[in-house]
């Protein structure tokens, strides 16, 4: 078990992904400050989405999921006149939270966290023929949405979290993809929601773009 400074947020974010920030808060500023100090590959929080509550305010009204991502700080820098300061992460890897620390003595989250082994849940061939599905797929829900064509990594690992960011899904969505206990079981939800958001979009029409792709965002 290990200590994990924590950012509740209002979105989830995965393995791989890029995150960018804008802080402002003075315990998130604080937060930012002690990463900084620290060398490089040390620069970690945990990025966990809210249950319920929002990402501002006081903390105590606020749920949080058991599944998170760690995220690493890749670079910071102020937006001058606006007190504001922009940081750009990525995601690096699962955590399940196990507790938060209320002795921890700093003004933000921090928890009692176990980090996630990826299982592949299935062989590589198996693997590959889940991958290979779920870029084809990908393919055809994109094309509907006239959305930009995607290749996914042929890594199935990589590309059971990747795929989070090429379609139009809520918290809800992305945080079962995120919890997904191995690999293979990650790229068959993943392929049930492809098929699902394609169905609505051959129904309903065009549906919000979905972000570029490997990238989200959050305040």
């Amino acid at each position: 078990m290990a200590s994990l400074p924590l950012f509740p947020l209002g979105t989830v974010l995965m393995p791989g992904a890029t995150l960018p920030l804008q802080l402002f808060e003075p315990r998130y500023l604080r937060l930012l400050r002690d990463l900084l100090a620290a060398p490089p590959p040390e620069r970690e929080f945990g990025v966990v989405a809210l249950r319920r509550g929002v990402e501002v305010g006081p903390e105590t009204s606020i749920e949080l999921h058991e599944i998170g991502c760690v995220a690493r700080v890749l670079g910071a820098w102020s937006l001058p006149g606006t007190g504001r300061v922009s940081v750009e992460t990525m995601g690096m890897r699962r955590f399940r939270l196990v507790a938060l620390d209320p002795g921890a003595d700093t003004p933000y989250l921090t928890g009692d966290i176990d980090s996630l082994p990826e299982l592949p849940g299935a062989g590589p061939d198996e693997l590959e023929r889940l991958t290979e599905a779920l870029g084809r797929g990908l393919a055809v829900y994109r094309e509907l949405l006239g959305a930009p064509a995607v290749v996914l990594d042929g890594r199935p690992e990589v590309a059971s979290y990747a795929v989070a960011d090429a379609l139009v899904l809520d918290v809800a969505d992305r945080q079962q993809l995120l919890a997904a206990p191995s690999t293979a079981g990650r790229l068959r939800l993943a392929a049930t929601l492809v098929h699902r958001e394609t169905v609505l979009v051959e129904r309903l029409g065009a549906l919000p773009r979905p972000a570029p792709f490997g990238a989200a965002g959050a305040n």
